[in-house]
């Protein structure tokens, strides 16, 4: 009896341990510059884009969204070269509806600026730097610094990365977090039930 409840207690904990690594583990949409009018020129140094995703812990699986007049501008992800001289002639990809969203599928730097005349030069740009996964899994620890991916080149990597901040999260993504947590802990609660009934 004993050795059936400690079996039971090492099953639940385990599951519960998966579930929970797999709610945390869910990709966010993440709206660029933290509000709807984010891509836009910056009123000040601290107002910039770079500021804003140097706060945002970005991962793998997580979606940027920009949503700008489409008419007037767009966003161009381009290479640490182009981005360094606002050079928007030989885009990577270049996007011009006015509800972008960009799936971020690998780790280490993105570069994006804007496609407007001028914008780039007055700071409408931004370096998001996503962790590996490695990385995002020790970024849990107070004041880490995410360190380049191994085996990625010096110059894909921003000059200053301070430590990354939770991803803010809309309130679609909340419920759906909250909806997979409830779905996992109910889940456990049925699987306690069987065992001991």
């Amino acid at each position: 009896m004993a050795a059936s409840r400690t079996a039971l207690l090492f099953f639940s904990s385990s599951y519960l341990l998966l579930c929970l690594l797999c709610f945390c583990a869910e990709a966010k949409e993440i709206t660029v510059g933290g509000k709807s009018d984010g891509w836009t020129i910056p009123t000040s140094e601290s107002d910039s884009l770079n500021k804003w995703a140097q706060r945002t812990r970005f991962r793998i699986g997580d979606s940027l969204v920009w949503k700008y007049d489409g008419t007037k501008d767009s966003v161009l992800e381009v290479s640490k070269k182009a981005y360094l001289a606002c050079n928007v002639t030989d885009p990577i990809a270049e996007y011009k509806d006015g509800n972008t969203k960009v799936k971020l599928e690998r780790a280490g730097a993105h570069y994006f600026i804007s496609g407007a005349d001028g914008h780039c030069k007055e700071g409408q740009k931004v370096i998001i730097v996503v962790l590996s996964p490695r990385t995002a899994a020790a970024a849990a620890s107070p004041g880490f610094a995410p360190a380049p991916s191994p085996g990625s080149a010096e110059e894909d990597q921003p000059q200053q990365v301070m430590s990354p901040a939770v991803a803010p999260t809309t309130g679609a993504a909340a419920a759906s977090s909250s909806f997979g947590l409830v779905a996992c802990l109910g889940s456990l609660l049925l699987l306690l039930q069987c065992f001991l009934f």
